[in-house]
């Protein structure tokens, strides 16, 4: 999914106070008292959806037979809370029938994706990797109606900002005439397609391709979607023909505070270290780069380029981004990665990273809020600690590390 998908916007406080609790186990008193406050929201909403061009007849036609979907929740709060570790979610993202259903779905349509990446300078195995990710090439586009499954979140409260947002660019694109309400489905998030696209990246970006007079991102034929994901690299920056990452091996001596997204040398710099590409030849110059470390000092080294931050912009997830990436260079018959993940470390439980965070902060390092969020200043902190006690500072939290700090 695009990036805005995963926008961080929260709002505790608009949160109602019986929606903060196990929907499994609501009762049919609770369930009602919920529809009834989605129906007074949908009354509430009304005023913002006509200021932003949304015409009454369409809302008051569409909107009051709306109803919450408990499942829907369900499905948000799981999300916030599962936790893998990288290897694990590649296992699955880069499976080898993921793999080869991608080589059958690019033959089967090698002519339309060949235009598609000349006329948008966007590599085809990076628009057949998203496809992949997203969709497994058009098989799970979601059943979900998209209408519904906005109107759910928004009224939620957790990211209700970013949802109001989605579903008046939802009721825009009907207004169009783009799709019908019933026609009009996707992913329990909103997401919709063969690609994922939200409601305000498909208003501005989708694409037109195959002339028939709309943006078909929903239909059977994936051109159209293909296509319109092809356009939202391409106005994001996606440089065709260079790498969004390359596999490589360090030096015994690399200091390991270099390493980091945001973190960005030339390739001069990083040769005179002795960094190499893992077969041991020496580094391709595709511009500055960056160094990361998915899983510690023991498992996969990459080097990041541009269109590395390409990806993050159509999704936030490091997981995601290196997904697609290597999903589209597996597709065309590039290598798995040649370094051992650390298998044996388990991830942390939400909990768990949330007291690593709670160390961090009583001994005086600003990692922001407890959110059980590993994020770049908790890595920075991580490392602090780790070279404090004599350990290769990669940033990796590991429930080994977590058990050193309680020594």
């Amino acid at each position: 999914m695009p990036l805005d998908v995963f926008s961080k916007t929260v709002e505790k406080s608009l949160i109602p106070k019986f929606l903060v609790q196990d929907y499994s186990i609501l009762s049919k008193q609770d369930s009602e008292k919920i529809q009834l406050e989605f129906m007074n929201w949908i009354a509430s909403f009304r005023e913002k959806a006509l200021a932003n061009g949304i015409s009454s007849k369409l809302f008051d036609s569409l909107m009051p037979e709306i109803k919450y979907n408990e499942n829907l929740i369900k499905l948000d709060r799981k999300q916030s809370e599962f936790t893998k570790q990288i290897w694990e979610y590649l296992d699955i993202a880069v499976s080898n029938r993921r793999i080869e259903n991608g080589k059958k779905a690019y033959q089967k349509n090698k002519t339309i994706i060949r235009e598609i990446e000349d006329y948008y300078n966007v590599d085809a195995k990076t628009i057949i990797g998203i496809w992949g990710l997203e969709s497994s090439y058009g098989v799970q586009k979601g059943d979900t109606k998209t209408i519904q499954a906005l109107a759910t979140l928004a009224f939620d409260g957790r990211r209700r900002l970013f949802f109001e947002e989605q579903l008046i660019a939802a009721l825009m694109i009907l207004e169009r005439g783009d799709i019908s309400f019933n026609d009009m489905k996707g992913s329990w998030a909103g997401a919709m397609g063969h690609t994922q696209f939200i409601p305000t990246s498909y208003l501005t970006y989708a694409q037109d391709f195959n002339d028939d007079g709309r943006a078909e991102i929903w239909s059977s034929d994936p051109t159209d979607a293909l296509a319109s994901t092809a356009n939202y690299l391409n106005k994001h920056g996606w440089v065709k023909g260079h790498p969004w990452g390359l596999e490589v091996k360090l030096p015994d001596t690399f200091d390991y505070h270099l390493i980091g997204k945001k973190k960005k040398k030339s390739i001069i710099y990083w040769s005179s270290l002795g960094v190499k590409l893992v077969n041991g030849d020496s580094l391709p110059d595709y511009g500055d780069a960056s160094i990361i470390l998915p899983a510690g000092h023991t498992g996969v080294a990459l080097i990041i380029f541009d269109n590395f931050h390409v990806l993050e912009k159509y999704n936030t997830s490091l997981a995601y981004v290196l997904g697609v990436g290597h999903l589209g260079d597996r597709i065309m018959n590039g290598e798995s990665f040649q370094n051992k993940w650390p298998r044996d470390e388990k991830a942390l439980s939400t909990e768990e990273k949330k007291e690593l965070q709670e160390f961090l902060l009583r001994n005086g390092y600003n990692i922001g809020k407890v959110d059980g969020m590993i994020g770049s200043k908790t890595i920075g902190a991580i490392r602090s600690v780790q070279s404090k006690l004599g350990q290769i500072p990669d940033g990796f939290a590991t429930q080994k590390f977590l058990n050193s700090l309680k020594k």
